[in-house]
Formats: structure tokens, sequence, C-alpha cells
């Protein structure tokens, strides 16, 4: 076998090359008898090697050409405000602050590389392009946030306000909120007082113009951090709104008669006396609204013209939100869509029976012109809430493109109208709003382009027009519209409301044909005639499209098939998020990738156990204390405040609350903490009137809240936590003795919670995690500003 081997080497050899020279035909035979056995593994490698390169060479030439494809599409555009509003949410989630300075720089760089691009390296420019985008959005927020320049109060306090009427809203309880410029406090005058803050009158009075001067003794608070580090920070929303404190009047203000205003007209700019004159007609209209329908469903009904949702009772919004129905309240795309629609229909349809005007003049671009007027005006009225300004926005650029002779819907139109809302408050990326608006729509035009190209399609192939009955294409038009919006902000609303509701796609089926026939319709007809004061019958037919829907809303709350997720962790939400925009922007293979990511996101949500729940959770203002089990939260409350503790429970997922257990209170035994203390129990609070309450952790921690500071080193070394609920300063237990937490330390960390450590010896550690990591961001700062001395304590000194 091996002789003949090597006469094949050699025959080969005599073919390809000159005779070998003497004794080099053995040598030769020697190496193919050695290389025999190896030869098929190295063909079978090369193959391997050359079916690797040619398969990976077919996917680049693939993903070449669709990336060719795509910017043929100029979908580039399209993915412009994405990178921009992930640079602002980037800066805004620092611990710290970036320079302006540096910033620029940065953008200055990415700038001039992706100019160099050019020739060869053009392919290479959106990876210049990208991060240069991204430092232009963190560049905008921290301009915007310069120009906010917010002042937040510090502390709660009770002080006399005097100020500016600029707004007034009712409640369902018929008391009046009013938004107040603060020209001056009193008893005790406040040395960082806040320019603008809301205050409910909660006496029966008769309510103040929009202008006038009052005055009363109201107390004012900071607005509220996270209820869980993690959850919303209301600060942050309240400093981007201008708002620095919210609060009370004891008792009904005063009106000053005579009294000068803080500024002067002259002093004040375009936007503010607008907003200063289209207010009282903003009221004006939704009291018209009001008084015509009356209850609950005219407070809906002035909500969907003036945005204002204040004298909604708090029954109706939580059967809407259980429902699924909550955006309906929004001012959103659908509301200004119908209402546009609307117009511009019945606009055309009246000029086209006006004899020869359809034949000078296109009657389809006066009626476009209308609906922009009309849409102005409503934006004017609407409060300017971010998914209003958004429809606004995506209307008048369609309309515009009704103007041009341009095609109207597009995904260039939205991401036009992300771009002018980033551009000038790139704060609105990390709201709910901005982004499940901006999501619904971009995947409702991405699905209407679509559906619309496998339409050309199908009658291009079969040579005929498919036909679909009236009934049958208004159902599959809603349900898909209903399914599309559903799944496309699902995941935003796991993320900032931790919950779903299961039945939400029914009762938006069965809504959304009430909504485009008889609310939205005939409130454009209300608004028209409520000039000439016929507005009354369109109202009535409103009204009971509104009282269907509540009743559809009632039924699917009833079936109580709401799903509590629990906090989402960022990484699967933002796989999800960036996944399912790629999806709706790309029209090629490459949104498999986008698929892909939303596959990956999932499955890290599915099959990653879910994120240890903390065992102890506090409150920023230690008023509230949860020991938290497997499937309830105990609290030192039997009454918690509803705001913090629904946040908790769809934060936590859990369900059951454990109420705390009362102790009797004996003579003389009103600070027996060593009483307490043995009554402390696993999973519950055992409270005593006059000394605190004590429970016991999972892990077998014991917790005790007390109000009085001297009873803290009563506890050191026989309580592992000592909560204080007082301002006081509270003197520290020896190393190792007790955690304490007071309203001192919560207000530089805000609320807290504690996840316990395993230790290779012993029971766990206990591990703080707040919800800052520090207080350098203007909107946190105010926590570090100590009155006493009128100036900012630095970061880690004690108050």
């Amino acid at each position: 076998m091996a002789e003949s081997q090597v006469r094949i080497v050699l025959r080969d050899d005599e073919h390809s090359s000159p005779p070998p020279a003497e004794g080099t035909g053995v040598v030769a035979g020697k190496l193919a008898i050695a290389s025999a056995g190896r030869a098929p593994a190295d063909r079978r490698s090369a193959t391997i090697r050359n079916r690797t390169r040619s398969t990976a060479a077919a996917v680049s030439r693939g993903i070449s050409r669709a990336a060719a494809e795509e910017q043929e599409y100029g979908h580039g555009f399209v993915l412009v405000p994405v990178v921009l509003a992930l640079g602002s949410l980037a800066w805004f989630a620092l611990p710290e602050t970036v320079g302006t300075a540096k910033l620029a720089a940065l953008l200055c760089v990415f700038g001039i590389s992706a100019l160099l691009c050019r020739g060869n390296l053009r392919p290479w420019r959106p990876l210049a392009v990208a991060p240069a985008l991204f430092a232009a959005g963190m560049l905008l927020a921290a301009a915007e946030t310069a120009r906010r320049d917010t002042v937040i109060l510090d502390a709660p306090v009770t002080t006399t306000v005097r100020g500016t009427v600029l707004s007034r809203d009712p409640d369902d309880r018929g008391r009046w909120r009013y938004l107040v410029e603060i020209q001056e406090t009193s008893n005790p005058r406040l040395r960082r007082a806040p320019e603008r803050t809301t205050l409910l009158a909660r006496s029966r009075h008769e309510p103040f113009a929009i202008g006038a001067i009052i005055e009363g003794k109201a107390r004012l608070s900071p607005p509220s951090g996270p209820a869980l580090p993690g959850l919303n920070d209301f600060a942050f929303g309240a400093y981007v709104k201008g708002l620095g404190a919210v609060g009370f009047f004891y008792g009904a203000p005063r009106a000053l008669a005579g009294a000068a205003s803080g500024r002067d007209i002259a002093e004040t700019s375009l936007g503010e006396r607008a907003a200063a004159y289209l207010a009282p007609v903003r009221e004006a209209i939704g009291n018209r609204i009001r008084s015509a329908i009356g209850g609950d469903t005219g407070a809906i009904a002035a909500a969907l013209v003036t945005g204002e949702e204040r004298a909604i009772s708090r029954e109706a919004v939580e059967t809407l939100r259980a429902a699924g129905l909550s955006h309906v309240l929004a001012i959103s795309g659908l509301n200004m869509v119908l209402a546009a629609g609307t117009f511009l229909i019945g606009a055309r349809t009246l000029l086209s029976l006006i004899p020869g005007l359809a034949e000078r003049h296109s009657a389809k671009k006066i009626a476009a012109v209308g609906a922009l007027l009309m849409v102005f005006f409503y934006i004017l009225i609407s409060g300017g809430a971010v998914s209003a300004v958004r429809s606004w926005i995506m209307i008048s650029i369609m309309l515009v493109a009704v103007l041009f002779d341009r095609v109207s819907i597009s995904l260039r139109n939205v991401a036009l109208a992300a771009l002018i809302i980033l551009a000038w408050t790139p704060s609105a990326a990390a709201g709910p709003g901005f982004q499940m608006s901006f999501a619904a729509t971009l995947a409702l035009v991405a699905g209407y382009a679509r559906w619309r190209d496998q339409r050309r399609k199908h009658r291009e192939s079969s040579g005929s027009r498919p036909g679909m009955g009236a009934v049958s294409s208004l159902a599959v038009g809603t349900v898909a519209t209903s399914l599309i919006g559903g799944m496309a902000t699902a995941v935003y609303a796991a993320a900032h409301f931790n919950r779903l509701p299961a039945y939400g796609l029914v009762a938006n089926v069965l809504t959304t044909p009430l909504t485009s026939v008889l609310i939205m319709p005939f409130a454009l007809f209300a608004m028209l005639l409520m000039p000439f004061g016929l507005e009354h019958y369109p109202l009535v037919i409103m009204g009971q499209g509104l009282d269907w829907m509540m009743a559809v809303a009632r039924y699917v709350a009833a079936l109580d098939g709401e799903w509590t997720t629990g906090r989402m962790a960022d990484g699967p939400f933002f796989l999800i998020a960036l996944g399912g925009t790629l999806l709706c922007v790309l029209r090629t293979r490459l949104a498999l990738g986008g698929a892909g990511l939303v596959a990956l996101g999932v499955c890290v949500i599915a099959l990653d156990p879910r994120e240890e729940r903390p065992s102890i959770v506090i409150s920023e203002d230690a008023q509230l204390v949860g020991l938290v089990t497997a499937d309830a939260i105990a609290t030192n409350r039997s009454r918690p405040p509803e705001f913090i503790f629904s946040q908790w429970r769809r934060a936590l997922a859990v369900s059951e609350h454990a109420v705390p257990l009362d102790l009797p209170v004996y003579a003389g035994s009103d600070v027996d903490t060593a009483a307490l203390l043995a009554s402390a129990k696993v999973g519950v609070f055992t409270c005593r009137k006059g000394t605190g309450c004590v429970g016991r952790s999972r892990e077998g921690w014991t917790v005790a809240i007390v109000e009085k500071a001297e009873l803290v080193p009563l506890l050191c070394g026989h309580a592992d936590l000592v909560v204080v609920a007082s301002r006081r300063p509270v003197a520290a237990c020896p190393p190792g003795a007790s955690l304490i937490i007071s309203t001192r330390t919560l207000r530089r960390t805000g609320s807290v919670e504690i996840h316990a450590v395993p230790e290779q010896a012993g029971s766990p550690r206990m591990q703080v995690v707040g919800s800052f990591s520090s207080t350098e961001r203007p909107w946190q700062r105010h926590r570090r500003y100590d009155w006493r001395a009128g100036s900012f304590v630095p970061e880690g000194s004690p108050l």
C-alpha cells in the first residue's frame, strides 16, 4: 500500500516538475508516507475554512446590500432622534453633572471624525455619526437643565405665601388647586424660596381669578423623590416643569385688592403672556363642557379637549387604568388625528358642494389649511402635554405634506416630530408619555407601511384589487391598531408602571369605534359651535359615547385581569426597546436583528430569576417602613399612604398587606422598650402608642421604629435596625451595635431598601441601597441645603 502511494506521488511529480535529483525520490516517498494519514483531516479542515470564509463573505455582502438598500430608503434619518434620546437619557442618569465644555469638545471630535469619513472610509461614517449624535443629545440635556435652573424647596415648612395665580383647576371634590408664582414669604421668610408652587385650597371659597394676588398660610414641601430606588423621581419632573414645591393652604386664602404684581407685563416673555391669556379661555371651555354633560363623564370630556384631568374622580381613573384605557385621557395622536380627519373630510365635502369651486381650486388643500388652523387652536387649549405636542407636530407635518402633494404618513414625519421635541425639551425622553407615544406611533406607521406594500405586491402578482367589505375593513383595522399599539407600548408600561392590563386589547377593540364615530367627531362639532352657543347637543352625543366607553371599562376592569410585573431590569428593557425600534424602522433582512434583540430581552426576563426582593423598605420621610416576605409586605401603619404603598406593591410584586398589631398601653410603661422588643414577630410589626413599632425581617433582623430621638440609646445593641422618624439629631450607637437610619440620613439617600448579603459564617449582612448615589444633580442638590447657614453643605458632610 505504501509503495503504491509512493509511485503515485513520484508520477505526479514527474508531470509537474523536472526530474528530482538523486536521493530526492526516497525522501519524497517518506514524506508522502508520513502525511498519508493526515491528508483527509487536512482536506476536511481546509474545506471547513473555505466554507466559513465563503459564508462570512456572503453574509458580509448581504449586510452591505441590505445597508445600501436601507440607505436608499433613508431610514438612517429615522434613527437620529433615537440616538439623540439615548444621549439625553445618559446625561440625566449620570450621578454627577458633565460640563458643557467637555460635551462640546466631544461633539467636535466626533463631528470632525464623521466629516473625514469620505471615499473608501464612507461606509464607516455611521460609526462616527452615532457618537456625535449621542454627544449632541447630552449637550441638549445640559442646555435645558441650565435653562430651567428651578429652585426646589429644601425641607417642609409652614409659612405665609403671597403670589400671583397663574392657573387654577378644580378636582373631583370641588376643591381648587392653584399654580402660584411666589412673590414673598413671611413668618418665616424663606431664604431660598421656590419661584412657583402648586397649592391646594381645601376650604370652600369663591375661586380666585387668574392673575389675582392671593395670600394665605400654607404648608410647603419639596417634590418627593422615588418611592423606591429605580422608580420615578418626581423631583426631576418638577424641576423640568419649573415647580419648586407642592403644598396646601390652611383655610381659604384671601385676595389682596390693589396689590401689585411681582413682575411688569413688559418683563414677561411672549410665551408667558400667551399662557396667561389662554388659561382663562381653557378654563371657560372646560367649565362649559362639564356643565353640559356633568359627572365623571363631563370631566373626561373636558380632559379630552383641554387636557385637564384633576376633575375626574379617582375611581374613574383607576377603572380606565385597570381596563387599559388610561391613554384615552391623554390628548394623544389618535384623538388629534380623529379631530383633524373629521375636519378635513367635512370641510372638503362642504367645499365640493359649492359650484365651480372644486374646478378652480383644490378643495383638499383648502381643507388642509383649515385643519392646520384647527389643530393649532387645539394644541393651544390642550395644556401642552408631550403626547399632544407630538401629535400636533406630526399632524401639522402631514397636513403640510398634503399641501405639497407629498406622502403624509411616513416614518420621516415621526422622526421629525421627535427631533423637534428633543431639540427643545430633551428631558421629555425620560418620561413614559414620550416613550409610549412615539413607540405606538412608530409601530402603527411601520405596520401600515408593510400592509400597504403587501397589498401592492398582491395586486401586482394577481392583477386584481383585493376586496374587503367596509365592516370587515373596520373590524380588521380596529383589531390591528389595538394589537400593534398594545404590543408596542407593553414594555414601557411594565417598566414605568410595573403592571399590564390583561384584557386591554378587548377594551380597546370595543371602545375604538366609539372614539372614532361618537366621541372625537362630536367633540369637534361642539368646539366649532361653541362660539355660537350651540354646543349642547353635540356634547350630549359625545357624553353618550363616553358613558358607553365607561361601561366597557367597568366590565373589563371587573374581570380582574391586571398583571403585576414588578420592577424590570435596565438591560432587558433596553434590549426590547431598541429591538422594537429597529424592527419598525428597518425594511430589509436587517430587521431580523431587531427581532433578535426583542427575543433576547424576553428570554433574559423569562430565564433569569426575579431580582431578589429587599428585606426591608423605608420611605424617604421615615414614616413608612415595610417588611417584605414571599408574598406579602408588613407595614408599621394600618392605613399606609396610598401614593407610596401602591408603588411598593407593584414594584415588589406583592399582593398581601400585613397590618400592624397593637399592644395595650399601661400606665407608666409608654417607654418600656424592653417589653416592646420582646413582642417582635417575623413578618409583622407590633406597635405601642407613644413608644414605637418593632418587627422581625425574614432573616431574623429586629427592626425598631421610633419617633423620639431620645429612645435610640435604649435600643442600641438590642435592635439590628433603628428607624427614627425625627429631624432632631440622633445619638450614634457604638460601632457594630445597631444600624440607625433617620430622616437626616434619608434626606441624602432618598428612600432606601435593605438587602441580605450572605456571609461565609454567621447571619447575613445588611446592604443598604439608596435612591441616590450622590446629590450633585440640580434636582437633587436641594437635599444638601442648610437653611441655618444659608448655603449648601459639601457632599458627604453631615447636615
